[in-house]
């Protein structure tokens, strides 16, 4: 089952906008550990394309437990978003040189032809998010308003859940 084109195009638009995100993953303890990692693509197959080295902590990680879940957030536009998936570590050469950019660059001196440099392929399952539209001075009127009548905040933002 695949994402419906509104919910793929709402997903994309949103880690578009904030791009870096932190990537949770767990080690062999079973202890979880986050990082922040620069999101390169989120595909039409519903792939979201991380580099990485294949030697680092992470692609250890991966070589146990794939669930991961990578969180972005703007608090200054009142968006959050968290993604949860199967992830694996790719060698895809061809992969790497279609993502490949210069900031990349500047985390891989040896080049895209290192051969430690690798993608970190997560399988997107579900996202939800939390995205206002509404300055901040609306949003905290509404909490007021709300503290006052004894009610939850309303028209806030969207709030919403994606699955496949």
């Amino acid at each position: 089952m695949t994402f419906t084109t509104e919910d793929f195009s709402k997903l994309k638009s949103k880690i578009d906008q904030v791009k870096v995100g932190m990537l949770t993953t767990m080690d062999g303890s079973n202890y979880l550990f986050s990082r922040p990692m620069t999101s390169q693509q989120l595909d039409e197959e519903g792939y979201l394309w991380f580099f990485s080295s294949d030697h680092s902590a992470v692609a250890q990680q991966l070589a146990q437990h794939t669930h991961v879940n990578v969180a972005f957030s703007d608090p200054g536009k009142s968006l959050y978003l968290s993604v949860s998936g199967h992830a694996s570590v790719s060698g895809d050469r061809q992969k790497i040189e279609q993502l490949w950019n210069p900031l990349v660059a500047a985390w891989f001196p040896k080049g895209k032809d290192d051969p430690e440099v690798a993608l970190i392929k997560v399988h997107v399952h579900a996202a939800e998010y939390w995205d206002s539209d509404s300055s901040k001075m609306m949003q905290l009127f509404s909490m007021i308003k709300a503290a006052i009548v004894g009610e939850q905040p309303k028209d806030i933002g969207e709030h919403g859940k994606i699955s496949r």
